[in-house]
């Protein structure tokens, strides 16, 4: 097969890849939020609390599981090569962090699913850019094995990395969930959010409110 063959058959794999993903997306956000029911007066438990783990922010310092109980968590996941979402996503989160009030009992939390590229050095400069309160937020890198049962047991967010000959671009590293999830003070997942919904803030800072009220 000549190269001009090779590079058709990448594109059309990957389009079927990436309509695949979409439909599975789709499919997740309708269900989740489904269970969030975010007329909100239901915001159902999902899963029992996070997994332990030790993961590190962009200052360096370990942040477990245990350390958030008390706070009601919002988190996202992103990687800072992203040539697609993650910026957009991280814009949001800032945007959270501005609508929230900074004495509230919420944490901000995003995950890399890049821990080999993004050290905590790469995270703060990250951070910094958009305007994060590192009081507030913390960008969390580690053990791939930590990260992974994370995000599998404890925030149910889909992440993959690309393999090489299926990258359309440099940036096209990894396929990754783009909805924010909730976590209630017991680290249990309460909700999850369409970054791309008209009403995203009101309705995650309503869903805050109700998950700081619980004891």
């Amino acid at each position: 097969m000549n190269a001009a063959n090779r590079k058709l058959e990448f594109l059309v794999w990957g389009t079927l890849v990436l309509t695949i993903l979409g439909i599975a997306a789709a499919f997740t956000i309708s269900r989740y939020q489904a269970k969030t029911r975010v007329v909100l007066g239901d915001l159902p438990i999902v899963t029992s609390g996070l997994p332990a783990f030790t993961l590190t922010n962009q200052l360096g310092v370990p942040v477990t599981a245990a350390s958030l109980t008390g706070n009601v968590v919002i988190a996202d996941v992103v990687f800072t090569r992203c040539g697609g979402p993650c910026p957009q996503m991280t814009r949001k989160m800032a945007e959270l962090q501005s609508a929230i009030p900074p004495q509230a009992p919420i944490r901000f939390l995003t995950f890399t699913t890049d821990p080999g590229y993004d050290t905590p050095a790469v995270l703060k400069k990250y951070g910094e850019k958009f305007g994060a309160d590192f009081n507030r937020w913390s960008f969390l890198t580690g053990q791939n094995s930590e990260f992974a049962i994370v995000m599998r047991e404890g925030l149910k967010l889909f992440t993959e990395e690309v393999k090489p000959q299926e990258r359309l671009t440099p940036e096209d590293l990894f396929v990754h969930s783009t909805l924010f999830v909730i976590l209630d003070k017991h680290g249990r997942l309460r909700g999850a959010f369409d970054k791309d919904d008209s009403d995203f803030i009101a309705k995650v800072k309503m869903a805050t409110r109700q998950l700081a009220k619980e004891p």
